[in-house]
């Protein structure tokens, strides 16, 4: 989402993030962000406008989630959930901060059975806060907003009461035949657009070991991957450009596969589940099936499945989750496989948030201009951190607890939940 919103015209000013291994990849990426590595479990909205530098110069928008394994589709679901708790430290944060206007992201399981009511609650608690909610509520899928990946998500929008509501994007792309016979739409970007251009990691030996090369694109390139390579102007949107090195294939550690798995992925027909692996596998003419992230430590620390490639018997690499999900090949993620899906996997397709955030620049009646300003990206050692590095990094405890070797979980210290959320003032733009 920060992304997203920074390529609709904002400046980032803060993202708030417990886990230190993620706040330390979003500092590369947004060098001149303040990042707060801590829970927002007692921070203030005084403490957050003091670390970030911005006074009391007023805040265009609060977006972001917490985390929603409370209300997901798979799994149980209970409303009882400690994890939901943190919705409500959403609210305070938005009020404190007398932010204009708010974005709460969440998955769409939110919207169905008995957590309507924790929803209906939600909307209550910001009218509590003096926050009015665009009603119908919907649930977006990147699909139609240039992803190549079907990822539903439900989206609140609010505004200060007083405030004109921002409105929600309407649809630009589809993958369906049918709605584009009525010329209003364009077709959704596919799997072979978005991975076409990208030389297979697995024909370079260095990727055993890192997660990184030089290497050329291959010379088919469509107007997708010619986006996520920058190439153009346009590309950049509304963002900073970053300065970054355009012949190096990063995200990219190859995954050690069985003979027989490869056998099998091979013999997998295209947009089919593979039975025994249950990956789902790719299909170049067709869109990504939902990326997900996995759970973190202290829920055991169970990987997602990456699907499989469609032309090689292989899983996804990190950087094909990221060109599925909309972010640009400057854009860099955790050296590891585990950490950079999660991190993919987690989080909003940048543009998708950038049709949100344009609605709300929209309803603040800013006019945004492209930026010309080049910034240098973070210092790669911080896409490598592992836990106890990136804490004392930030100069914090490690927040996540350790494996339980005896029963395979992992624990954490009482009070301390994950909530990841970003703090955007309109700045320049």
């Amino acid at each position: 989402m920060s992304l997203g919103f920074e390529q609709a015209g904002f400046d980032i000013a803060a993202a708030i993030e417990i886990d230190p291994i993620h706040a330390a990849v979003h500092h590369f990426n947004f060098p001149e962000t303040k990042v707060i590595p801590r829970s927002v479990i007692g921070l203030s909205g005084k403490e957050v406008r003091k670390l970030a530098g911005i006074g009391r110069r007023p805040v265009d928008v609060v977006f972001g989630g917490p985390p929603c394994q409370g209300f997901s589709l798979i799994g149980q679901r209970m409303l009882d959930d400690s994890r939901n708790e943190l919705v409500k430290e959403f609210v305070r944060l938005v009020s404190e901060l007398d932010a204009r206007m708010f974005v709460f992201e969440n998955v769409k399981g939110l919207t169905i059975g008995k957590h309507r009511i924790f929803l209906d609650a939600l909307i209550e608690a910001f009218g509590e806060a003096g926050y009015r909610v665009r009603v119908p509520w919907q649930v977006l899928n990147a699909v139609n907003y240039g992803v190549p990946q079907d990822r539903q998500r439900l989206f609140l929008l609010g505004a200060k009461t007083g405030l004109r509501l921002p409105s929600y994007p309407g649809q630009t792309y589809t993958p369906h035949d049918d709605l584009l016979a009525l010329g209003e739409l364009k077709r959704s970007p596919t799997c072979q657009d978005a991975l076409g251009d990208l030389p297979d990691a697995e024909a370079f030996e260095e990727l055993t070991l890192s997660d990184s090369t030089r290497a050329p694109y291959l010379k088919k390139s469509s107007e997708y991957a010619r986006e996520m390579r920058c190439i153009g102007s346009d590309a950049w949107h509304r963002g900073h450009i970053r300065e970054w090195r355009t012949g190096m294939l990063t995200c990219s550690a190859r995954t050690v596969h069985t003979d027989l798995s490869r056998m099998r992925f091979a013999m997998t027909p295209e947009g089919e589940i593979e039975p025994i692996s249950r990956f789902f596998k790719l299909s170049r003419d067709g869109v990504c099936n939902t990326l997900r992230a996995g759970t973190d430590a202290a829920r055991g620390a169970f990987t997602s499945p990456r699907p499989i490639h469609f032309e090689y018997p292989r899983c996804i690499t990190v950087r094909e989750m990221a060109r599925l999900h909309g972010y640009p090949d400057w854009f860099r993620f955790h050296v590891t496989k585990w950490h950079g899906a999660r991190q993919v996997g987690n989080s909003v397709p940048p543009p998708l948030a950038r049709a949100v955030a344009s609605e709300i620049i929209q309803a603040l009646g800013i006019t945004s201009e492209p930026s010309r300003r080049k910034i240098l990206l973070g210092d790669p050692s911080l896409l490598s951190m592992d836990m106890g590095g990136a804490s004392a990094y930030w100069e914090i405890p490690v927040p996540i607890g350790k494996r339980d070797r005896k029963n395979g979980q992992r624990k954490r210290k009482q009070g301390e939940i994950e909530l990841r959320e970003s703090v955007a003032v309109g700045g320049e733009s």
